[in-house]
């Protein structure tokens, strides 16, 4: 009893030949057209007109965001701001560390953005003046031999050596900073446990 169903389903097919009745195509046309009129509902023009409208106030809502964001990013395809001795800014013309590639330029603008910072958070007083000028002394020198080593890279071309060597000055005077922060900590700490045993 084991029969094929494809073969049943085949034979039942060829005996029997389904055609639809004339004007059928017609008549499902035409009750079509009742159903769904040709004139379209002033809801969709509305609503295409907000769509264009809340997609406008999309874009100018990421473009403001976008804006504001990048404001306080420094950009670095502008020439690279070390502050010296003297505190004041000193630019880095044609080509800088930066300029050769983009891990070159995170490693330059990471070390020149920590060694402005130290540098804004040291406080200058009279007692430790003698100290952080000391400092700044020899700051000032890494800050001319940088300066040196860039001009070095411009006029030789980019090699290992200048290379390592800006990257070496800019970890020396960040480490300058943080021993200079340290020393003043060790100052005022030991100028606190002093005033504190005066007083008891």
């Amino acid at each position: 009893m084991a029969r094929d169903l494809r073969e049943i389903f085949e034979k039942e097919r060829e005996e029997k030949k389904y055609r639809m009745k004339e004007g059928h195509a017609d008549r499902f046309l035409s009750k079509l057209d009742e159903e769904l009129p040709n004139d379209p509902p002033k809801r969709k023009v509305i609503s295409l007109w907000m769509q264009i409208a809340a997609t406008v106030v999309v874009i100018i809502g990421l473009s403001f965001f976008y804006f504001n964001s990048n404001s306080g990013v420094v950009d670095t395809d502008e020439n690279v701001t070390v502050v010296d001795s003297n505190n004041q800014a000193t630019d880095v013309q044609t080509i800088s560390l930066g300029d050769l590639s983009p891990d070159l330029r995170k490693i330059e603008a990471y070390y020149t953005t920590n060694i402005n910072l130290q540098l804004s958070d040291l406080a200058a007083d009279p007692e430790n003046k003698e100290l952080v000028d000391g400092y700044m002394d020899r700051l000032a020198e890494l800050n001319k031999e940088y300066q040196r080593l860039n001009q070095e890279l411009n006029e030789l071309g980019p090699n290992d050596q200048t290379i390592n060597a800006l990257i070496m000055n800019l970890q020396l005077r960040l480490q300058l900073l943080e021993k200079l922060k340290s020393k003043l900590n060790q100052l005022n700490t030991s100028k606190n446990e002093q005033e504190s045993s005066e007083i008891v």
